[in-house]
C-alpha cells in the first residue's frame, strides 16, 4: 500500500474518503492550517493524525505521497515542497496559477524522480471512462470533433466572499474540467478563440469575472472542438441535458458521457444505439451530502496513480500536460481581453520543449 498525506481538507474531505476505502491506499496524516477544520476531519473519518503544520507532514518519512487540495495560488510552492522532500504528489486543478513556476517543477520532478499526478478527476467519473474505452476499441472510427460544457447554477457561489475577489474566475475554476476533455481527445491545441460576459445575475452578485463563456480550439492536424461553460443562471432539467457532457463526433459513430448523471451514449459504427446507466453506482461516486462531493472519481485516479506508480507507467495528466493545460487557459484568458484567436505557443513559449 502507498502511503498518503493530504493537505487542504475542503476539497481534500473527498480524498479521504477515497483513502480510507481504497486496498491500495494508507493514509497516514492530514493537514489544514485551521485546526479546527483538522478536528472537524478528524471526528468526522475518525482519524485521529491531523497536524496544522505542512513542514510536519512533509518530514514524517512514512509518507510516499502528498495530496494537494489547498487554495490554487498554493500549489506551486507546495509541490515544489513536497519534490524538495522527496515525495510523490497529486495536486488538484488547476495545477498552478503562474507559468513562471513551471520550469522549476518541471526540472525538481526530474531531478528527484518523483512524479506529479493533476488530479482532473472528470477523467474518472463512470460515463468518461466508458466513452474512453469505447473511443479506444474504435467504436467511433476516426475523430473528427470534440464538445464539451460545464454548465451550473453556481448562484450559491456568490455567497462566499472570495468568489468575489479579482482573483477569482470561472474560466479556471471550472472550464479547466472541459478543457482537460478536450486535451483527453486532442492533446496538440495550438490556438483558441472565444468571447466571455459576465451575466446580468453575476454582475448583480458581484462578480468580478466573466461567468459565461464560449470557446473554440484548432489542433496542430486541423481538427477542432468547442468548451463552453455559465454558471450564473438557471440549467435545464437533468433529463434534457447534464451539468458537463463530452461528446465525440467520428467518422463511423458518436459518443456523449453526462457527467453527473451517470449516464452514457453512443451511435456504434455497426449502427447500434445505446443509453447506459451507471445509476447503481452512486452511492459509490456521492458519498456525502446531495451530490456536491465526488469520492468516488477521487478514488478512481488515486487507485489509477498508484498502479502507474507500481507498474512505472506514467499517470496522465502528469506536470507536463497539466502545465500545457494551464497555458491553455491563460491563452483562453487572452483571447477573452483581446477578442481575436491566440496561439498556445505565444503563452508558453519554449518552457515544454
Amino acid at each position: 500500500m502507498l502511503r498518503l498525506g493530504i493537505v487542504g481538507l475542503g476539497e481534500g474531505r473527498s480524498t479521504m474518503s477515497a483513502a480510507l476505502k481504497s486496498e491500495k491506499w494508507e493514509l497516514k496524516m492530514i493537514c489544514d492550517r485551521n485546526e479546527e477544520l483538522c478536528k472537524q476531519r478528524a471526528k468526522e473519518f475518525n482519524f485521529k493524525h491531523y497536524t496544522s503544520s505542512y513542514e510536519t507532514m512533509l518530514n514524517n518519512p512514512e509518507i510516499d505521497v502528498i495530496g494537494i487540495y489547498t487554495p490554487d495560488h498554493l500549489h506551486a510552492q507546495h509541490i515544489k515542497m513536497a519534490l524538495l522532500h522527496n515525495k510523490h504528489v497529486v495536486c488538484t486543478k488547476p495545477l498552478i496559477n503562474d507559468l513562471a513556476d513551471a520550469a522549476e517543477l518541471l526540472k525538481l520532478s526530474n531531478d528527484t524522480g518523483k512524479k506529479v499526478f493533476v488530479g482532473q478527476s472528470s477523467r474518472f467519473f463512470e460515463p468518461m471512462k466508458k466513452q474512453r474505452e469505447d473511443f479506444e476499441r474504435g467504436e467511433i472510427g476516426e475523430l473528427v470533433t470534440v464538445e464539451t460544457h460545464y454548465n451550473a447554477d453556481h448562484r450559491w457561489f456568490l455567497g462566499k466572499g472570495w468568489s468575489l475577489q479579482d482573483s477569482f474566475k470561472w474560466l479556471y475554476g471550472g472550464l479547466s474540467h472541459p478543457v482537460d476533455l478536450v486535451r483527453w481527445y486532442l492533446p496538440h491545441i495550438e490556438e483558441v478563440m472565444g468571447y466571455g460576459m459576465l451575466s446580468p445575475n453575476g454582475k448583480a452578485g458581484g462578480l468580478k469575472n466573466e461567468d459565461t463563456m464560449h470557446f473554440i480550439f484548432k489542433a496542430v492536424d486541423g481538427r477542432i472542438a468547442r468548451v463552453s461553460g455559465a454558471y450564473s443562471g438557471p440549467v435545464q432539467p437533468e433529463i434534457r441535458e447534464s451539468e458537463m457532457t463530452c461528446i465525440l463526433r467520428g467518422t463511423e459513430g458518436c459518443s456523449q458521457g453526462d457527467y453527473m448523471d451517470l449516464r452514457y451514449a453512443i451511435t456504434a459504427k455497426n449502427g447500434e444505439q445505446k443509453l447506459v446507466s451507471f445509476d447503481q453506482k452512486a452511492n459509490y461516486y456521492f458519498r456525502f451530502e446531495g451530490r456536491s462531493h465526488h469520492a468516488g472519481e477521487y478514488q478512481n485516479y488515486y487507485e489509477y496513480f498508484a498502479d502507474c506508480l507500481q507498474s512505472g507507467k506514467t499517470a496522465l495528466p502528469d506536470l507536463r500536460e497539466g502545465i500545457g493545460t494551464i497555458a491553455i487557459l491563460k491563452a483562453m484568458e487572452e483571447s477573452l481581453k483581446l477578442g481575436k484567436p491566440v496561439k498556445i505557443e505565444q503563452v508558453i513559449g519554449g518552457i515544454l520543449d
